[in-house]
């Protein structure tokens, strides 16, 4: 009776803990969404209140010039480019590692740790450098390159998950006749599959939200991200700060609908990733 009591009480003070933590984190979200749709005297009086009158103004203003449309166009562009490509290598890469375990994959691995402790802030010059030396600064293509960094990350979250897949299965097709790559494609894709969706996510969210490398790297307003138009609504003597509410808002509706709609994937991703083997 006495177990059964203090389970009951843990899990009521555990719920009062996520509820106050979600509340907290919600009040900046609130504040952005109800903002969007006052004027400006009403945003300044009232910040908190719900807008004594809904105004969707704000909303046919950001896209009056067409550029958030273009912005959308773009960041789609980038991330779902870039997503497919880190998480194809980076699932190459851990595949690799984990069937040729040699010297030389643990060199690789070992360099591929390092290049992780790396804080990108530290490589923008050099990186700069290199593809304004190329042609690819202020294009599509060159920022889609500078995401191939993150295969790294990639790479470390599949790795571990692909170490513990049935060697026995392998050595089966193996046996049978398939090669490295069909084994890659018919056995070991669908196997991680749970750990590929959890990447996919993570990396969409990051690329979709990243604001250092379009900032440095994108110039031209047409090739701009919708994270850059998000600050260019920032101007510098006075703001339109409904307007960059409902700019802000515009940004955070895609990523907001994919995470809810991928989170059970990611949950379950992970927690399998954890208990195999």
């Amino acid at each position: 009776m006495m177990n059964k009591r203090r389970k009951i009480v843990s899990q009521t003070v555990r719920t009062i803990v996520v509820w106050t933590i979600a509340l907290i984190c919600a009040v900046p979200l609130y504040y952005v969404v109800i903002s969007s749709f006052k004027t400006p005297i009403d945003m300044i009086k009232h910040p908190l209140q719900l807008p004594t009158q809904w105004l969707w103004n704000n909303y046919i203003d950001a896209f009056a010039d067409g550029t958030i449309i273009q912005a959308f166009i773009n960041t789609i562009i980038v991330t779902t480019v870039a997503v497919i490509l880190q998480v194809l290598i980076g699932s190459l890469a851990a595949y690799g590692v984990v069937q040729k375990k040699s010297l030389f994959t643990m060199i690789i691995g070992s360099i591929l740790m390092i290049t992780f402790a790396i804080p990108v802030q530290a490589t923008l010059l050099p990186l700069y450098r290199m593809e304004s030396s190329i042609g690819l600064t202020d294009t599509l293509t060159g920022l889609v390159a500078l995401y191939m960094g993150s295969c790294v990350f990639c790479y470390f979250l599949i790795v571990g998950y692909m170490k513990a897949l049935p060697q026995e299965l392998f050595e089966a097709a193996k046996i049978d006749g398939a090669g490295p790559f069909r084994i890659y494609w018919t056995i070991v894709l669908p196997l991680i599959r749970p750990i590929i969706v959890a990447v996919v996510v993570f990396q969409t969210m990051g690329t979709w939200n990243d604001f250092l490398l379009p900032s440095v790297f994108l110039s031209s307003t047409d090739k701009q991200t919708v994270v850059l138009q998000v600050y260019n609504a920032v101007q510098q003597f006075t703001t339109n700060w409904p307007l960059f509410m409902a700019t802000t808002v515009l940004a955070l509706i895609p990523v907001f609908i994919f995470f809810c709609f991928c989170q059970k994937w990611i949950v379950s991703g992970l927690l399998a990733g954890s208990v195999k083997g």
